[in-house]
């Protein structure tokens, strides 16, 4: 039986140059790849290590890029290795078949939404009301489907997110800050459920799963075994489960070091 491993990317797999944490001499950095070119400036690496391994991956296991990404951001980036058929954008708001979205998924996933959660309407004038224009720079809306503000994160009140996490909670909403993203996501919009239909489809028995956000304490939770990095939301709160093994490695070599996991896990399962 095939291997299903769903990753996470950014801060998990790839990082921005702000991300890389590269803390040793110059000359002992790694060699860095670039895998995502937008407006004609690079914006997203992971070592050559990294990139290697990732190639071994996918020829060893079905390899399922899972993201938060909307599908046009999720289609700039270059990863290395064979083309993944299955892939998870819009935090599992579409399921790419061979790049393609599979409307029936989508259908269900935005019923599901209707049905269960605040509409997305009621989020993005709260989000307009309240975020102050001294930190925000942008407010977008991915995909129909969820929210989120790009910020000036040294300017961002730290208390103004948390009482943004309550509102939303209310909702059926949750609030998670990356970086320099503050996502509102639907509740019941998650890696997880994607990951187990792309298991059952593949008929997938083992899940390996990494991440590093709130977004993807799901995902973690929903695979067999799991890795988050020593950086993020998860690593910030302490948070952990029976399955899931929080690694020391932070930045792009934790990226690698991932890899390796998930290598090993395919392996000897």
């Amino acid at each position: 039986m095939p291997v299903l491993v769903a990753s996470d990317l950014d801060r998990t797999l790839i990082y921005s140059a702000a991300a890389l944490a590269l803390t040793m001499p110059d000359a002992r950095a790694p060699r860095l790849l670039c895998v995502e070119v937008h407006e004609s400036r690079p914006l997203s690496y992971m070592t050559e290590t990294a990139a290697q391994l990732l190639t071994d991956l996918g020829d060893a296991a079905v390899f399922v890029p899972t993201t938060t990404r909307t599908r046009k951001q999720y289609l700039r980036i270059n990863l290395p290795g064979p083309a993944p058929t299955y892939a998870i954008t819009a935090n599992g708001g579409h399921l790419l078949v061979d790049g393609v979205s599979d409307p029936d998924w989508h259908a269900g996933v935005t019923a599901r939404l209707a049905d269960e959660c605040a509409p997305l309407a009621e989020v993005q004038a709260h989000l307009a009301a309240y975020a102050d224009p001294l930190w925000l720079r942008k407010q977008r809306i991915a995909e129909d489907l969820f929210a989120y503000l790009v910020v000036e994160r040294e300017l961002l009140p730290e208390e103004w997110v948390k009482e943004l996490a309550v509102w939303a909670e209310n909702r059926g909403w949750t609030v998670s800050l990356q970086g320099r993203k503050i996502y509102a996501v639907p509740k019941p919009l998650t890696k997880s459920a994607a990951v187990r239909e792309v298991a059952r489809r593949t008929g997938a028995e083992l899940t390996l799963a990494a991440g590093d956000s709130l977004l993807d304490a799901d995902l973690l939770l929903a695979g067999d075994r799991g890795w988050r990095p020593g950086h993020g939301e998860l690593a910030e709160a302490a948070w952990t489960a029976p399955q899931v093994t929080a690694l020391p490695e932070r930045g792009v070599l934790a990226g690698e070091r991932i890899l390796r996991e998930f290598l090993k896990g395919v392996r000897q399962p």
